[in-house]
């Protein structure tokens, strides 16, 4: 099926890029493999975007995203993509069984949470390892849980967590947390946080529940085996953006170059949000991003 423009990934980034291309009269269609919102969608707050509404969460969020994207006029289509043809002037992309084509092609699939690598992640994932502090966190009301990273992200998920746990303990590797000021402050004033600076979740045990973990110092190597059965592990160590499909594109460090207009080195192919070369990883730069590349692929045919 042919389209003006085909976008992947339905996060901030994908539907602002096809507000604007629908508002120029362009025929769109995002594919996206989960839910509309990608990974805001799935955080217990959204926070620091101007116009939020009070209390926003990343359903909340995630749920106006998709009622505006549907007003507008877009096709959303779910599925995952498997294929990509960037090269040529018609571009391809291929989910499992349908095929797609358009002359513009906005890539916005954003990134994947980073996982550990370590003992009884895999084996434990949705049994208390790995957990989703929106979705699992009032399971852990009197109980300890865990929360690896110390970014705004990981401590912004700590401190919801905190009005259901007992306990909550960030393990962070640096020997300062790498959170805004507002962060810091607030896990200062929170009697039921504690920091676990200058170390690392080293693995996890037990069959159908964590019973065990280690945590390893940086600096000693040492190990201490802390028994919590029934406790929660929060793992939010970063992302890695979602590129392998995008071999006709050179990469840094995996994430895909842009130039001002978000367009890439191949004619017509577009990428915005979290997945492209960036400092700013935010709600509002991807919406940004969108914005651009949603406006120039309109104007320039």
């Amino acid at each position: 099926m042919m389209y003006d423009v085909v976008i992947i990934g339905a996060g901030p980034a994908g539907i602002s890029a096809g507000i604007y291309a629908v508002s120029r009269g362009k025929k769109v269609l995002i594919v996206e493999k989960n839910i509309v919102g990608g990974l805001i969608g799935k955080v217990s707050t959204v926070t620091h975007y101007a116009g939020i509404m009070s209390e926003e969460t990343g359903v909340t969020f995630a749920n106006r995203l998709k009622e505006q994207a549907e007003s507008a006029g877009i096709e959303i289509a779910y599925g995952e993509v498997k294929r990509v043809e960037l090269t040529g002037e018609v571009k391809k992309i291929y989910t499992e069984d349908k095929a797609y084509s358009a002359k513009k092609i906005v890539l916005a699939n954003g990134t994947t949470p980073r996982k550990l690598g370590i003992i009884g992640e895999k084996e434990l994932a949705g049994k208390g390892m790995g957990m989703n502090a929106q979705r699992d966190g009032e399971r852990y009301q009197g109980k300890h849980v865990y929360v690896v990273g110390g970014a705004d992200g990981a401590v912004k998920e700590a401190l919801y967590l905190s009005k259901y746990a007992e306990q909550v303990t960030i393990i962070h590797f640096e020997e300062t947390l790498g959170c805004i000021a507002e962060f810091r402050e607030k896990v200062a004033r929170t009697p039921n946080m504690k920091l676990r600076l200058g170390s690392r979740l080293h693995a996890v045990y037990g069959v159908d529940k964590v019973e065990s973990l280690e945590i390893s110092d940086e600096k000693t190597g040492a190990i201490e085996t802390i028994s919590d059965s029934g406790c929660g592990i929060f793992v939010y160590a970063g992302t890695t953006p979602n590129t392998e499909l995008y071999t006709e594109l050179k990469l840094e460090n995996g994430f895909i170059p842009v130039d001002e207009n978000m367009e890439t080195e191949i004619e017509g192919v577009y990428a915005a949000g979290d997945i492209r070369v960036k400092q700013v990883r935010q709600v509002s730069t991807a919406v940004a991003d969108g914005t651009v590349a949603g406006v120039h692929l309109a104007k320039y045919e």
